[in-house]
C-alpha cells in the first residue's frame, strides 16, 4: 500500500495550471471536508475563484466525498458547479473508478486532492491516479478522523524529508 502522495501543498489554491500541465493532469477529484470547506461548512471565495480559473483553463473537476450528508456535499457542488459523489467509501476503488468514467480521462491524467492519507491518497494511489495531499483547513477533526492524524503526520513528515516541499 502506497501511503505517499505524488505531491504536497499547504492548500488547494496552491495547485496551479502550470503544475497540472507539467504533470499532464486534465482533471481533479476533490475531497470536501477540511480540504474545500471547514467544519462550519464555509467555502472560501479563494477556493471558488481557484476552481473557476482552472475550469476556464480546461481542467475538469469532480467531488468525491465520504460524507453521508448529501445536502452538505450538494451545497458545495452547486457553489463550485462541480458534479459529486457522496458517501464514496474511500479508499475503496468504486468511487474513484466511477468518477474516472464520468470524467472520461485515463487514471494517470486525474489528480486526487485531499487532506487525508488513509482515504484520499491511498484510494487514489490504488487506482493509479496522481495524488495530491494538502494540509487540513483546520486542526480540529471529527472523532473518526482524529485518531488517524498522528499517524498521518508522521508519514507526512517522512515524505517532506524525502521531497522538496513546494511553497
Amino acid at each position: 500500500m502506497n501511503l505517499y502522495p505524488n505531491a504536497y501543498f499547504n492548500k488547494v489554491e496552491e495547485i496551479t495550471i502550470q503544475f497540472l500541465k507539467e504533470n499532464k493532469l486534465k482533471a481533479l477529484i476533490l475531497d470536501i471536508d477540511n480540504t474545500l470547506i471547514d467544519y462550519k461548512e464555509n467555502l472560501s471565495e479563494e477556493k471558488v475563484k481557484w476552481a473557476k480559473e482552472l475550469r476556464g483553463q480546461g481542467i475538469k473537476f469532480y467531488i468525491l466525498s465520504n460524507s453521508n450528508n448529501k445536502e452538505k456535499v450538494e451545497n458545495v457542488s452547486k457553489k463550485l458547479n462541480i458534479p459529486y459523489i457522496n458517501f464514496a467509501k474511500k479508499p475503496l476503488k468504486m468511487g474513484f473508478l466511477k468518477t474516472k468514467k464520468e470524467l472520461k480521462e485515463d487514471a494517470e491524467k486525474i489528480g486526487v486532492v485531499g487532506d487525508q492519507i488513509f482515504t484520499d491518497i491511498v484510494g487514489g494511489n490504488r487506482c493509479n491516479m496522481f495524488t495530491i495531499l494538502v494540509d487540513p483547513i483546520e486542526e480540529k477533526d471529527f472523532w473518526y478522523t482524529a485518531w488517524k492524524r498522528p499517524i498521518e503526520n508522521k508519514i507526512k513528515e517522512k515524505y517532506k524529508k524525502q521531497k522538496v516541499l513546494r511553497n
